[in-house]
């Protein structure tokens, strides 16, 4: 019988091979998995492993080199490491791990085998003194940590913290092994021609995926030197960023937002402190300032203040430019070479201090929704606001006083964070107190009410709450299946329904592989669920389950992976490129239904179980759909081998 079945299963391999091969060459992570996207470009620390190994903090992350057979392993939090941002390393000869100390005083173990083991005890100690570690010596199987309040002694070999000193302690160590950094003088040379991959900053505060590819930028004021960075197939291609201030003759402070013209993937403009940058190909071909351009400073001298804070292309391939903190020229169109200013008194309401009669202050995060109207925020605490801009009639109307369905003021008094359009044309708002929407047909009849989702508490009473009320809402991005993914300042992401009112997840430090709880801006692969989390430690990704939707189902856009499913595997078989609700049924070879569902965007996702819970057998079963129109037809094969 076993011999049987082995034959089976080969057949079944050998029968579905072809249409395997022809039907899915792109290679999925599978769905619910997480990856980290790190630099390791800034050498910090190098610690020698006996004789084979070098252990490297480099941007604050860890790689492994094996000077034997040349391999590099990258650690983070997706393969072992229990934190991000790491400070400090060193080598404990006789216990033989690597001790890595976190910012914020985790601490994890490593040993050779890259097996980890977590020391929380610091990092949960509630405490008034400083736990930050400045540095790290080693004696026989201990480590000294030493803290801002004092030292703490690691048992290395048995991974817990065998004592902690203040300096009025009796016992308090007076003559701690000198810390030994001489790995660093020794192994730098080497350790400059390896190549762990990943990006080349972990800055990352301003994002949009685009035709295959994910760009960034930092996309902040903190004058980070870096410029855009594009990941495309798990490559990056750094853009210039040096030599940039020779050209210029001003600091290049880097990218705060950017645009790709819709005609050409390979020529970009990049919105900065001090102007606007114009790249082709990676390489700066232009710059515009007040030399040469009506974007101005904010007291018409400083070249070092020019705040070009939006740049968006629109259907005609003009660019739209915000220039903030300006006297005259808040808004500026360029087309074919030819600058184009407009005076909105609406944007010319910054008066504090030295900025009086300007443009106001963090005019930024544009977007041009499905109708051709141009939006977006002023996200600064004088005048929190939200602009629409008919580009067609040139003509703009401001929201600076919001109020919701139930008459209530919104408070927004920290500024308006972003602004987006869902799969149903309603507007989405981030905010400090929460997001809100206008809605389609608001918006149709020139209304500003503004609706804060109600969520049933569903505990018996007719009670419901604002939809993540009071907190703090930095950017919004919405997937192929009209979820909404909100990031926050301070408390990780949340994934709600389509009909707004189920919390789908809620990723955070503490039960995710997210980075920071900080989030900055999110991007969405919709072709692979992929969605991208830029955060204050860097870039991370999860995969979910939804894509875009196709508007027709056959056997050449709709596939299922992993196909072949082999013998052991034992996860999701996820079926991609469907319409939008599509009517999905999981058909054995004799036209029983064992699974069915309906489409979540252009994904369904079946856990290779009939409706009682069984893994089915093995065999070939057909994925047949249905559109909401009716339409019906067998998409794709499976093949399951047991």
């Amino acid at each position: 019988m076993k011999a049987m079945k082995t034959n089976l299963n080969r057949l079944l391999v050998r029968w579905f091979l072809p249409l395997y091969l022809f039907t899915f060459l792109p290679l999925h992570a599978q769905i619910g998995t997480w990856r980290n996207y790190l630099a390791y470009s800034e050498i910090q620390q190098i610690r020698a492993a006996g004789s084979d190994n070098l252990f490297v903090l480099a941007s604050n992350g860890l790689y492994q080199y094996n000077k034997t057979d040349q391999s590099i392993i990258t650690y983070d939090k997706t393969n072992g490491l229990s934190d991000t941002y790491i400070t400090n390393i060193c080598w404990c000869p006789q216990a033989k791990r690597l001790i890595a100390v976190y910012q914020n005083s985790n601490i994890d173990l490593i040993d050779l085998k890259g097996n980890v083991t977590n020391i929380s005890d610091l990092y949960y100690k509630m405490m008034t003194g400083d736990k930050t570690v400045s540095s790290i010596r080693i004696d026989g199987i201990y480590a000294y940590l030493v803290c801002g309040f004092g030292i703490v002694k690691v048992n290395v070999q048995r991974a817990e913290i065998a004592d902690s000193y203040t300096p009025n302690h009796p016992d308090y160590p007076t003559s701690l092994p000198e810390e030994d950094n001489s790995d660093y003088d020794k192994y730098i040379d080497l350790v400059k021609t390896l190549n762990p991959g990943g990006p080349k900053y972990n800055y990352f505060g301003f994002m949009r995926f685009y035709n295959g590819k994910l760009f960034t930028c930092n996309g902040d004021y903190d004058l980070h030197s870096n410029g855009i960075q594009v990941l495309e197939d798990n490559q990056w291609d750094i853009y210039q960023h040096e030599g940039i201030s020779d050209v210029t003759g001003l600091t290049y402070y880097g990218a705060y937002c950017f645009d790709i013209d819709p005609q050409n993937i390979e020529h970009v403009f990049a919105g900065s402190v001090n102007g606007l940058y114009e790249f082709v190909n990676g390489k700066l071909v232009n710059f515009y300032n007040n030399n040469n351009s009506p974007i101005e400073p904010y007291n018409g001298r400083s070249k070092n203040h020019q705040l070009v804070s939006g740049v968006k292309y629109d259907k005609n391939g003009n660019l739209w430019i915000l220039n903030s903190q300006a006297p005259t020229a808040s808004l500026i169109k360029l087309y074919n070479g030819e600058f184009t200013k407009y005076n909105k008194s609406e944007l010319m309401k910054l008066n504090e201090g030295n900025f009086t009669n300007k443009s106001n202050s963090d005019l930024s995060n544009i977007i041009i929704d499905s109708k051709g109207i141009m939006w977006f925020v002023n996200n600064d605490w004088r005048l929190p606001a939200i602009y629409q801009y008919d580009i067609d009639n040139d003509n703009i109307i401001a929201y600076e006083s919001f109020v919701n369905q139930d008459g209530t003021k919104i408070n927004v008094q920290d500024g308006i964070r972003c602004v987006v359009e869902d799969l149903e044309q309603n507007m989405w708002i981030g905010s400090n107190s929460g997001p809100f929407m206008l809605t389609k047909s608001e918006r149709e009849n020139n209304g500003n009410t503004f609706t804060q989702v109600k969520v049933p508490r569903n505990d018996g009473t007719n009670y419901a709450d604002y939809l993540l009320a009071n907190i703090d809402i930095s950017c919004i991005a919405i997937d192929g299946a009209n979820r909404k993914w909100f990031g926050t300042s301070n408390n990780g992401v949340y994934l709600i329904s389509a009909d707004n009112l189920v919390q789908v997840q809620h990723f955070t430090t503490d039960n995710s592989k997210l980075l920071s709880n900080n989030v900055m801006s999110i991007a969405i692969n919709n072709t692979s669920g992929e969605v991208f989390f830029a955060t204050d430690n860097g870039l991370c990704s999860y995969i979910s389950d939804a894509t875009e939707t196709n508007t027709e189902m056959t056997t050449d856009n709709v596939w299922a992976y992993p196909n072949p499913v082999e013998p052991g595997y034992t996860g999701n078989i996820t079926i991609t490129g469907l319409s939008l609700n599509a009517d999905i049924k999981i058909l054995s070879a004799n036209g029983a239904i064992v699974n069915e569902g309906h489409s979540n965007g252009g994904t369904y996702v079946w856990d290779g179980c009939d409706k009682k819970g069984r893994r089915v057998a093995s065999g070939i079963y057909m994925v047949a759909t249905a559109t909401s129109k009716g339409e019906k037809g067998t998409v794709c094969k499976i093949a399951i081998v047991r």
